[in-house]
């Protein structure tokens, strides 16, 4: 009786942090990081006191560390599903752009919710995360998908990390654009980004 009483009171947590998580990125992306206080959220949330997110966060910065870690895995699993399907390297390569660029269209309000944390955002150290420390797993992997192919001949010479980069920032530069008074023409933006880098990582006719 006592592990099941353990078990349930688990499930009990998580889905309160879940709510909580939920209720802190919906706060954050309308109001802005510095009016999300433990009282708007926890208004948001339908809590009956502050101390409840008290109860599962050390404090704002342990919050918003798990909204990001959140944010972050679920893309991660979105893109993977997908580039997992492919069966080539150019496969998985249009797959990991589109993918991408799909979950910054199908995920707004997260997206602006991560994208106000940024500059607040501390490790345990106190020291501020960076950007390019967030995006460094993610230029890592394409790095493997590009190297990849340029070993099977699917790609060409170039230097593979260089391009990896430029993906990348094609990439996080369409967050931002996808909401406010300068919004634009996502798919065709998709589409220009996956046929450009398609083209660019081919191997060209003198190699063949």
């Amino acid at each position: 009786m006592q592990i099941k009483k353990q078990s349930r009171d688990s499930v009990t947590n998580a889905a309160r942090r879940t709510q909580i998580v939920r209720a802190a990125i919906e706060t954050i992306a309308e109001l802005g990081y510095d009016k999300a206080t433990f009282a708007t959220i926890t208004e948001r949330a339908g809590l009956s006191s502050p101390r409840m997110i008290s109860y599962h966060f050390a404090g704002k910065q342990d919050l918003i560390r798990q909204i990001v870690e959140d944010v972050y895995l679920a893309g991660a699993a979105f893109i993977l599903e997908r580039v997992k399907a492919q069966a080539t390297s150019a496969g998985r390569l249009r797959a990991y752009l589109e993918a991408n660029l799909e979950f910054l269209r199908e995920h707004p309000i997260d997206l602006a919710a991560v994208t106000e944390i940024g500059p607040h955002l501390r490790d345990q150290a106190g020291e501020p995360y960076s950007t390019t420390g967030h995006q460094e797993p993610s230029v890592q992997g394409l790095v493997m998908v590009l190297e990849e192919g340029q070993r099977n001949g699917e790609f060409g010479d170039f230097d593979a990390r260089s391009m990896a980069v430029m993906m990348r920032a094609a990439i996080d530069v369409a967050a931002p654009r996808l909401r406010g008074e300068h919004a634009f023409d996502f798919d065709a933006y998709r589409r220009t980004v996956v046929d450009t880098f398609a083209r660019a990582v081919q191997r060209a006719a003198v190699e063949r």
